[in-house]
């Protein structure tokens, strides 16, 4: 009867250890590429409505050697609004493409 018992307790650590050892990679994010607001200022919005086209809801203005992130040729890009993250605050927006450069310059 010891013997059962064991050999479950076996199995359910074998599976937990196969699960967790496959977490990571399920779950990897990939930091998006650093770059510099090189504009005096840009107004970050927080999202792109289709319907107009354009960004809607502003959130902050950001200003000239402001920290961003944005992966070129995987982040999206709609009509010169790339998507950025502002690693200030660590949030997600919207600004002018044309705003992003310094890029790998932190």
């Amino acid at each position: 009867m010891t013997r059962k018992p064991a050999l479950l307790l076996t199995a359910v650590a074998v599976t937990g250890a196969a699960l967790t050892a496959a977490a990571p990679a399920a779950d990897a994010v990939e930091v998006p590429e650093h770059a510099i607001i090189v504009c005096q200022d840009a107004t970050m919005y927080e999202n792109y409505d289709f319907s107009i086209p354009g960004p809607v809801h502003p959130i902050r203005t950001l200003t000239y050697g402001d920290k961003v992130g944005h992966t070129r040729g995987k982040h999206p890009v709609y009509n010169g609004w790339a998507s950025i993250q502002d690693f200030g605050p660590n949030d997600w927006g919207f600004v002018r493409i044309e705003c992003l450069g310094g890029w790998g310059s932190w």
